[in-house]
């Protein structure tokens, strides 16, 4: 649960830093950098809670 919390706030630091470079910059680039930051924390959210229902089902 602590690697979970720790890339929690990684990917917010990260979406938040790319938000904010966009609002001060108005490169779109930046705006992108964000939305690859979500999808990936979420993919990797997706698969460690997958890999705990996992443990708990079969282990």
């Amino acid at each position: 649960m602590l690697v979970i919390r720790i890339l929690a706030l990684l990917a917010l630091v990260g979406i938040g830093g790319a938000l904010a470079a966009w609002m001060l910059t108005g490169n779109p680039k930046y705006r992108q950098w964000a939305w690859r930051f979500f999808l990936a924390a979420l993919a990797i959210l997706s698969l460690l809670l997958g890999l705990l229902v996992f443990e708990r089902l079969f282990l």
